[in-house]
């Protein structure tokens, strides 16, 4: 039996989509106002779900405590209240976009979390917009 538990959090960032080696023309073409060279920024939310086997002796498939920890250190502490694009040194030379940020947030969490567990992350950039990544 394999069940699936999820965390919800909250980091609040401002970043700037473009590509250093585009032309104003082409980035703003591209990102639109997304592209606003004084930065904008979004309250995300993320969900971060772990599937595996219940363990017998415990119950739990991961302890949530852990989970949040692991959150609290990996995403809410490096991008809370950050520039994502100067402040956060994955995304020195990365577009900081959705699908970017979540496949990040992944990488990060994943060695976390032992290795026969799932691991599926939501992020949800406004209420409307949201991507998933579940390593694949």
């Amino acid at each position: 039996m394999r069940v699936t538990v999820s965390r919800k959090a909250h980091f609040n960032a401002a970043h700037r989509l473009y590509r250093k080696d585009w032309t104003d023309e082409q980035n703003h073409s591209v990102f639109g106002k997304c592209n606003n060279p004084n930065f904008h920024g979004h309250n995300y939310e993320v969900i971060v779900s772990v599937t595996g086997k219940i363990n017998p002796e415990t119950g739990y498939v991961i302890d949530i405590k852990d989970l949040s920890t692991i959150i609290f250190e990996e995403v809410e502490t490096p991008f809370d209240h950050k520039n994502l694009n100067l402040d956060v040194p994955d995304f020195f030379d990365l577009n900081p976009t959705a699908e970017n940020i979540v496949v990040v947030i992944w990488n990060k969490i994943r060695k976390r979390i032992a290795s026969e567990n799932h691991l599926e992350v939501t992020l949800y950039e406004t209420p409307r917009n949201f991507v998933t990544y579940k390593g694949e």
